[in-house]
C-alpha cells in the first residue's frame, strides 16, 4: 500500500455493482432464454405489443429489439402480427412454443430466486424494495425526464465509448499503410 488511504466506495456504486452482479448471475441461471428474450416475450406475452412501443418499455433503442425479435421469430417462439388496416403497425405476440418456453423460464428464475431471497432472511423487504425501485423507473419514463442523451426514457445516461482502434490489414501497421500513402 502507497500511504494514500483509499475512499470508501459510494453507496450508488455499491448498489451498481450488485445490480450488475444480480443480471450476470441471472444469465447463468438454466433457462433456453437469454434475460433479453425473455423480457421480451414476457412483455409480448401479455398482449401482443408494438415493436416501437415495446422497445421504449424495455429501454432498448428499435434495431437492438428487432435483432432480438428476430432470432425469437427464427426459433419459433414469436411472430410477427401486422395490425388489421395498418400494415405498418407490427405486434410482436407468442406462439405455443414461446409461452411454454416463457412457462420453464419462470419456473428456472422463480427457483433461483427463492433460493436467493430465502438467504437474505428478509424477503418482503427486499421484493418490496425492487418494487420500488421498478415504480421509479416506471414513473421517470413515463414523466419523459430521461437524461439527456439518454435512451429508452429509463432516466440513465450512457458513458460515452471511445471508437476502437484501427485495425491493421495483412500484418502492417495502420500508421505504416497512410505514411506509405503520403496521408500520415
Amino acid at each position: 500500500m502507497t500511504g494514500a488511504q483509499e475512499e470508501p466506495e459510494r453507496p450508488a456504486a455499491q448498489a451498481v455493482m450488485i445490480l450488475l452482479r444480480l443480471f450476470r448471475t441471472l444469465e447463468r441461471v438454466g433457462s433456453e432464454l437469454t434475460p433479453q428474450q425473455y423480457r421480451i416475450l414476457k412483455l409480448a406475452g401479455a398482449g401482443g405489443e408494438r415493436s416501437a412501443k415495446l422497445a421504449e418499455r424495455l429501454a432498448v433503442a428499435k434495431p437492438t429489439l428487432t435483432a432480438i425479435a428476430d432470432g425469437l421469430v427464427a426459433a419459433g417462439y414469436a411472430r410477427r402480427d401486422t395490425e388489421p388496416g395498418d400494415r405498418r403497425v407490427v405486434r410482436l405476440c407468442l406462439t405455443a412454443s414461446g409461452r411454454a418456453a416463457v412457462d420453464r423460464a419462470d419456473q428456472a428464475y422463480g427457483i433461483w430466486l427463492d433460493r436467493l431471497l430465502a438467504e437474505t432472511g428478509q424477503p418482503e423487504l427486499v421484493l418490496q424494495a425492487l418494487g420500488l425501485l421498478n415504480q421509479a423507473m416506471d414513473e421517470l419514463r413515463s414523466a419523459g425526464r430521461a437524461a439527456p442523451g439518454a435512451r429508452g426514457g429509463e432516466g440513465l445516461r450512457r458513458a460515452p465509448v471511445a471508437a476502437p482502434p484501427r485495425r491493421a490489414t495483412r500484418g502492417t501497421p495502420a500508421p505504416a499503410k497512410r505514411a506509405a500513402a503520403g496521408t500520415a
